[in-house]
Formats: structure tokens, sequence, C-alpha cells
């Protein structure tokens, strides 16, 4: 599986990218998927220098040479772009269209986008007021605060630093992340008891983004303030700050929907104004000239205008406490690291910091040189073709930077090709994504995402499922033991290593909330996908016998071969084969549906998630009894050394089917995902 459909599935998450839109397992995703580069990109990727001045009238100029092409290539209807320097919005621009039906243009002013997951700064804003006013400590147990339990696991209770920095070690939530009837939202609180999910790791030990842990965080605001989440967001951030036009309602007020942008799906609007479940996780919507506002906000240390919405010393804590500082198991060698709630995307030697978020339609990417004093703001209106918008976003980003922040110098390849070609070794085999689930039939998807690492005829690190935006693998070199650089940009993949071996690796863009980690020999797809593919070409076949059979003793007038209790073990042998591949059907089916349209991923598919499990274990556990039973007449009566084989092929194939089936929660008998 390409690291594109990864990230489709985070997407249906809500990642951090990642944002929200389709799956659990996580999201390398569509972060990764190519898409056609707008002229400016196809220029040099290491660009050092002084870089261009950061004014108004360069950098219209190079917005007006970019985003219109961009659009059009990616089929993107609109977008917004805002960047600020020194206090001020050096521009604030709207490209293409907000309603293509209606020939509406996108207004920076007035204009409102989803930014998805970029919401989850403001939320983390509102922790730290609360920490700030000594309601709330980072590092206390956040059953303190609850009406309700978060379990331990091994012993380690969840603190607010831990949600901050997605080392909650939550499994992956997708079941009602986005819908599109307002009649089915429940309150906070009651969404949030309405299913724990799983820690699938020990808090503080293992970053994978959690939407579920931020909507706990907005809730404990809720409880501590003593106002709904929504109404506490007005008055303390977006009043103080200016921002007339944001809002965490859903839906949206009256006044405020006239103004909101389509979002657009494969070129056609999509199912309407998307209802995001655990809202404090990405249910914002906003104009490119509040998040202006805010971005200078944060730049300011909390200050705008003479307003302040959090101390200097809270915003210092915020924006430079690294990950690596409170816990060095959680962070790969160099890589970028979460802060408490933003992340950085550090480029060209500067410190940077931001979010990323993805809605169904909106895809949002905001970034804060901290030292440069600027910040860059882009929003688009659709994922575009393949996912487009994701790759898009990165690269304004990094030729945005490339122009105005350039690197000094860019690193070399290290020399010894030899002892770099043996830490390639290492690193092959495959891998799985932190960010994951691992108790529902999703967890499925995991064994299709599974990664692979491995070296080329040169031996070059290859990681066949990350490609660039030219859709060609990237091609990576090694600066450092187990660091490697993407010899056409900026990212970088490093490793963990313990005892002189890669434990686990990630990359720039994915490494503050998300990483891989050896795939446990029982769930490997090297062996499993294989043997799963080879047992349902059995299966199929020994089905097929059924119909194909009857047709071609009718046709040539010859009697069935076999008789009393022998045929009726064959007979059950096929047809366990035939339901066998029924209910895997019925899998397939509705998990295509629920990725296909987030409407699915909700309570409605509950009657057919229970069906399908109840029959799995029927069906499963019978086709397994119906093989044995025709192996035991097979090998006990004087038939072909083939037959033979083929009812041990047989055995195998519904075994294996058995043991994939409850391994990736098939049969998990939950609703739950």
């Amino acid at each position: 599986m390409k690291i594109s459909t990864i990230l489709m599935v985070g997407a249906f998450c809500l990642a951090g990218n990642v944002g929200f839109a389709a799956a659990p397992a996580a999201s390398l995703a569509a972060a990764a998927a190519p898409a056609t580069a707008a002229p400016a990109a196809a220029a040099a990727a290491h660009v050092t220098g002084a870089g261009q001045a950061l004014n108004k009238a360069d950098l219209d100029a190079w917005l007006d040479g970019y985003m219109p092409f961009a659009l059009q290539s990616t089929d993107i209807p609109g977008a917004v772009v805002t960047v600020v320097k020194d206090g001020k919005i050096v521009t604030s621009r709207g490209f293409g269209y907000a309603d293509i039906a209606n020939n509406k243009p996108v207004d920076p002013d007035r204009t409102l986008f989803r930014p998805g997951s970029v919401s989850k700064l403001v939320t983390w804003t509102a922790v730290m007021q609360q920490v700030e006013q000594k309601k709330l400590d980072l590092d206390t147990d956040i059953n303190t605060y609850l009406d309700f339990k978060i379990p331990a696991r091994n012993g380690v209770p969840v603190t607010l630093r831990q949600i901050m920095t997605h080392t909650a070690g939550f499994e992956e939530q997708a079941k009602n992340i986005i819908f599109y009837d307002a009649s089915k939202l429940q309150s906070l609180g009651d969404s949030l008891k309405a299913w724990v999910p799983n820690r699938i790791y020990d808090a503080g030990t293992t970053p994978a983004y959690s939407n579920y842990a931020t909507a706990l965080a907005g809730y404990i605001v809720e409880r501590v303030s003593g106002e709904k989440f929504d109404d506490y967001v007005e008055r303390h951030v977006f009043i103080p700050l200016g921002m007339k036009n944001t809002t965490f309602r859903q839906p949206l007020p009256a006044a405020m929907a006239p103004h909101m942008s389509v979002g657009y799906k494969a070129g056609k609007p999509d199912g309407g104004f998307e209802i995001v479940g655990p809202a404090p996780a990405g249910s914002m919507s906003s104009t490119g000239n509040d998040m202006g506002r805010y971005m200078i906000a944060n730049l300011q240390l909390g200050e705008l205008d003479g307003k302040r919405i959090m101390s200097e010393a809270t915003a210092n804590a915020m924006f430079d406490t690294p990950l690596s500082s409170v816990n060095p198991r959680s962070v790969v060698g160099p890589l970028n690291r979460m802060e408490l709630g933003f992340f950085e995307t550090n480029i060209n030697g500067r410190k940077v910091i931001g979010h990323l978020g993805d809605t169904v339609a909106f895809h949002t990417s905001l970034h804060l040189f901290m030292k440069e004093g600027a910040g860059f703001y882009v929003s688009f209106n659709s994922g575009g073709k393949a996912g487009a918008a994701n790759t898009l976003r990165m690269r304004m980003f990094q030729d945005f930077s490339d122009r105005y922040f350039p690197e000094a110098s860019t690193p070399s390849a290290l020399a010894d090709a030899k002892a770099s070609a043996e830490r390639v070794r290492l690193m092959s085999g495959n891998w799985y994504n932190s960010r994951r689930s691992d108790s529902s039939f999703f967890a499925a998807l995991g064994l299709l995402g599974q990664t692979q690492v491995a070296a080329n005829a040169n031996g070059e690190l290859v990681v066949p499922a990350l490609v660039g935006a030219n859709g060609r693998p990237r091609e990576w070199m090694e600066i450092a033991p187990f660091v490697w650089r993407d010899k056409a940009g900026h990212d970088r993949l490093a490793a963990q290593v313990v005892d002189g071996k890669p434990v686990r690796w990630s990359m720039d863009f994915m490494s503050p909330f998300m990483m891989f980690d050896r795939v446990p020999a029982g769930i490997s797809g090297a062996w499993l996908k294989p043997a799963l593919i080879g047992g349902l070409v059995v299966l199929s076949l020994t089905f097929l016998t059924m119909p194909f059979g009857w047709f071609a003793r009718r046709k040539y007038k010859v009697a069935m071969p076999l008789n009393g209790e022998a045929k009726r073990a064959y007979r059950a042998s096929q047809i366990g084969a035939g339901l066998t591949l029924l209910v895997l059907g019925g899998w397939i089916t509705a998990v295509t549906l629920m990725l296909g349209d987030l409407k699915n991923a909700t309570s409605m598919f509950d009657p057919l998630l229970w069906l399908l499990q109840i029959a799995g274990i029927v069906v499963f556990s019978a086709a397994i009894l119906a093989a044995v039973w025709n192996m035991k007449w097979t090998w006990s009566e004087k038939r072909s050394v083939a037959r033979k084989i083929w009812s041990v092929l047989l055995l195998a194939s519904s075994i294996v089917v058995f043991y994939a089936a409850a391994r990736f929660g098939l049969l998990a008998m939950q609703v739950n995902y």
C-alpha cells in the first residue's frame, strides 16, 4: 500500500498532518501523494544564499505566478494564502472560487475555510490559559479533571503534557469523526464517554496522533472553566484577538453561514457542512485574515494590539518545550519534534513550528518562523487530483522558505558507501505505523499499510511507498549514520538505534506525531499477505468446482465420484469456501463504503458490522471443520496425490483466513472503531 493511502486513512481520522478524513491506521499519506508542481516548485531543490526581501510587492508577484497554475493543474477550485511578518499581515490573498456554481471568488477577509486539525492550536491555547491560571497542571493524572475514567496502562496514567505531545498512547478512532447530519451531533462529554479507545502504548513513550485525546483536552477546559468549549474559545481567544469571523460552532451561526466556502471532492461539491465529532480537534471555521491575526499573536508570544491571551512565559513554554527534553525515547535522532501542541516544521536550519489540518474537503498548513517573526498559512477547499493538495501545501511551504529564508549550505552524502549500505541493510524489512487501530476491524488496514524499507541496486535506501511530487520513489542520501535526506528536497528520514540496530524510524513531516516500528512476526505482511492471497485462490477454486463440476457432469453425463459421508464432507468444504469468500466480500464492501463516504462511518453501519462479525465467527470456524472433515475422507480413501495435497491446502487456507480475521479485528465483536 502506498504511503499516500496510509495518510488517506489517517485523514479519515483527522490527522495532524494529517488531519481528518478517512480511517484509522495512520497517515503517512496523502502527504506523500504526487501532485503537479507549480512553476516555482520546479526550481532547484536546495536554494542557498541571502533570500528575497519579504515584502508585499515581491510576495504578491510570486503568488501570482505560483497559485493560478497550481490550482488549475491540480483541479483545486480555491485557496487562501496569508503571510505575516513583524506584527503585520504582509499579504492575504484569495485565489480561485469559494463557490463555482455561483461564480463566487475566495475573499480572504470574509470567506470561511475549515482548517481541520490546525484548530487544535486554539485548543492547546485554551489549555495553557488554564495552566497559567493554576486550574490545570500538565503533569497530573487527567482523571483528576474528568467525570469518567481513562484507565491507566501498565500502571501509568495519562497527563495533559502527554496529550499535548500526542504520546498518550491511544489507538486511532475513526467512527463519527466527520459527518453531515447536525442532528447526530452529541455534546462533547457524551461523545467522549461513548467509547474510550484502547491504549496501545504506555503514556509518554511513543508519538501516536490522537483526535480523541485532543477532544479530551477540550472537555477538560470545559469542566475547569465552567464554560462550554465553543463559548470559552470565543471569549478568551477569538474576541481578544479580534478574530470576528472565526468559530468552533457546528453548524455555523446564521450570520456566518453565507460566507462558508463550498468544499469539493473529486471536482464536485462535497456532502455539505462537515460536522466534526471530536470538535476541539478540528471544528474551527475561519478566514485568511483572522488566521493572520492568530499567527501574529503567537509570534508576539500571546499579545496582539495590546491585548494578551497568555503571558510570555506561558507562550515560551508552549513553543519551546520539545518532546526530547521530556522523554528522549519519543523522538528519532535530529528529526522534528512535538512542542506543547505545536510541532516543529524546521527548515533551512531555522526554528519553525506549526500544524497541518485536513477535513474531507479542506486541506491546510500553518507555519511560524519564530526568530524571523514570520508566518505562512495556506488552505485549499479541495484535495484535488490524487490528493494533490497535500503535496502542494508542503511544496508551497518549502518553496516559500527557500525564497525568503534559504539555508546557508546543504549537507553532503557520507563518503563511506560500504558502511552506508550496511546501515541500509539493517533498515530493510516491514514496518508499521504508531498511529493505528488494534482492537477493531480497522486493524486490517494496518496489514495492507505495512511499509517496506529496502536497498536499491546501489545499496541506497528505498521506501517504495514514499513517492515525491514527480510521482517517482524518492531518492535518499545518507548525511549522518542512520540519517538520510531527500536528494530533491528538504525531508530527512532517520532511525532510532539501540545496540547498533534500528528499532524505529520516521520522517521530518510526520516524526512529531507518528513513527514506524518493526512489525511483529506474527502479523508481518511479508508472509501473511502471500499466505492470504494463496488461500483466497485455493478457496475460490474450491468453491468454483461446485458449479463448474455440476455443469461438466451434466454435459458429459458422468456421475459424481463420491458417495455418502465422503460426498457430504466434500460438499461442506465447497460451501464453507464459498461462504468464507462471501463474508470477506462483505467486509471489503463495508470498508470501501466507509472510506468512500464518511456518512457510512457512523452508527448507521452498526447492524452490518455486527452481522459480519457474527457471520465471520460462524462461517470461518465451520469452514475449518468442513475442511478437516473433507481431508479425513480424502486421505482415508484411495484418491490421487493431487486431491490429497489440495485437501491440505484447503484446510491451511481456512486456518489462515481465521487467523488473519482474529488478529486484525474482523471477529472483535464490537462496533467501536
